[in-house]
């Protein structure tokens, strides 16, 4: 097995034990970056290549030296005797929606570009604080605002490493492409409504959504800042607690911080999970969508692969002990992708008139004749349409003459949405559910362009993993089989607030029983080739 492939916890205890040295595993990640992923995403680069077809393309900023002279400081102080931290010599990758200081800091857009970051986001700094290697910034949809990774300014845009025809899905998805490619043991990602756990289901790896403030916020560029959420894309559970208990915690520089302590999670993964009860909800087993021809709402069931991924999975942690609990009722999780057209729109809107021409980013190199037809040009050469389009849905559905009818509205089913999951998670209540099992998305991923293009259809991948946003409450994405066109099937775990170390315990409960199955051993199309 290559360095690459080893498991961001053994690979730490090998490089502190001297086994292996950090460099060593970085050069290892960097030959692996060689291999599979082609040229960085770049603005106005040539055309696609059939070459780079069959590439991954995790990457905006590869930062090979610096990853080298940090493995090279973290053997020197090894031998020093000095513990360099849990993460020690793992390499790792960032999304580039965090500031990174003295990286470029792009969120993927044009307008951002030229922007290098003067310090390093607070989740970010204690990856690095712990000892991880960082290899680089990676793609994303421009801003967030996707579920395909193909709004990105900066092309090629990432592949899955599955199969290159299909999309590793977003906005994460350069996190995702690149911890299941072994570019990179962890990667970190954000989920707005599902950015984290929709590609970690799509590329066959990991993903966490923590809980609203239990990873600080400080340095991540804005999208909905009330949706916002860091956390861990990981090759397994193991890996995702160690990486959580890392970046958790409070922040003086972010007031929505949570002050809680932080779980030892890695040392809590391996408790039995008897008498756990885990509810199936059969609103997670149906897309509802609004009909383009009449505006009525229709549903359509899930693919029967991934449902019966879900039951299998439930069967398997009932052999354990745990209490399955069917029928349970999440009646407004329907309503959760209109909910969050109108309130990501509403705050996208608002954290985009930062960008100016003015402060910095990208100013337009044209003649103005004054400072308002610097803003317009700069912002309309600046932005993608994605942007674009989430400033006038944002705009409009906030105006005075519309806030009730749209914001408002909104904002209240979102706390019906809440609503559902106090009433299931609730001790003294009727389900006393200690997570939810759901599929994390409709159906496993879809080719590239078929979907890019229609911003409604494209957000509808997102319906399964919103609710947990809207909620603030956590949950997780794993690997929970492989389906007949061979791409990787997620489940989903969704708990009550801070109940993190349950899921990823109920994670590791699902990988042990399922370590011997066959389909966990089918590795991603771009690794069988090497």
């Amino acid at each position: 097995m290559e360095l690459c492939d080893i498991p961001a916890t053994l690979l730490a205890s090998l490089i502190r034990r001297k086994e292996v040295s950090a460099l060593e595993a970085v050069e290892s990640a960097l030959q692996r970056i060689s291999a599979v992923d082609g040229r960085s995403g770049s603005l106005d680069g040539p055309p696609l290549t059939s070459e780079d077809s069959r590439k991954v393309h995790a990457f905006i900023t590869p930062t090979a030296e610096s990853a080298r002279q940090q493995a090279q400081e973290i053997d020197r102080r090894i031998q020093a005797g000095e513990d360099p931290g849990p993460l020690a010599g793992v390499p790792v990758t960032v999304k580039d929606i965090f500031c990174v200081k003295g990286t470029p800091s792009t969120a993927a857009s044009r307008i951002l570009a030229n922007f290098v970051a003067p310090y390093t986001a607070t989740p970010a700094q204690r990856m690095l604080d712990a000892g991880a290697v960082l290899l680089g910034k990676v793609n994303l949809d421009e801003f967030t605002y996707g579920s395909s990774n193909e709004s990105s300014a900066f092309q090629p845009h990432p592949r899955n490493p599955w199969d290159t025809s299909r999309v590793p899905g977003g906005s994460s998805g350069g996190s995702a492409s690149a911890v299941a490619a072994g570019e990179g043991q962890l990667s970190l990602g954000t989920d707005t409504a599902g950015s984290i756990r929709q590609p970690a289901a799509f590329c066959g790896v990991v993903g966490v959504k923590p809980t609203y403030g239990r990873v600080s916020r400080y340095g991540l560029i804005a999208f909905g800042s009330s949706l916002d959420c860091p956390g861990p894309v990981a090759r397994n559970i193991t890996d995702a607690a160690l990486m959580l208990k890392v970046i958790a915690g409070a922040d003086p520089h972010d007031g929505t911080a949570a002050v809680l302590p932080v779980p030892d999670y890695p040392a809590l993964l391996d408790q039995p999970i008897r008498g756990l009860r885990v509810g199936l909800s059969p609103d997670y087993f149906r897309v509802t969508f609004i009909d383009a021809q009449t505006g009525e709402l229709q549903e359509a069931p899930i693919d029967q692969e991934i449902q019966d991924a879900v039951l299998r999975a439930a069967g398997r942690l009932a052999e354990l002990g745990a209490d399955i609990v069917e029928d349970v009722p999440m009646p407004h999780t329907r309503y959760g992708i209109p909910a969050y057209f109108v309130i990501s729109r509403v705050e996208a809107a608002s954290n985009l008139h930062r960008y100016d021409g003015v402060k910095y980013g990208y100013r337009t190199p044209e003649s103005v004749a004054d400072l308002q037809e610097m803003y317009r040009k700069s912002r309309a050469q600046g932005f993608g349409l994605q942007p674009k389009l989430r400033i006038l849905m944002g705009m409009y559905v906030s105006a005075a003459q519309y806030s009730e009818q749209y914001y408002n509205r909104a904002l209240k089913v979102r706390t019906l949405i809440r609503r559902d999951f106090d009433q299931v998670f609730d001790p003294q209540g009727k389900y006393r559910l200690h997570a939810l099992l759901t599929p994390t998305t409709p159906t496993t991923a879809f080719p590239i362009g078929d979907v890019y293009g229609d911003s409604v259809l494209m957000q509808y991948a997102d319906q399964l993993t919103v609710p947990a946003d809207h909620a603030g409450t956590p949950g997780i994405s794993l690997p929970g089989g492989i389906a007949g066109d061979g791409l990787p099937i997620g489940i989903q775990l969704l708990g009550p607030d801070f109940s993190e170390a349950t899921l990823l315990r109920l994670g590791r409960a699902f990988e042990k029983v399922t370590q011997n199955d066959a389909w966990r051993s089918i590795k991603p199309q771009v690794l069988r080739q090497l």
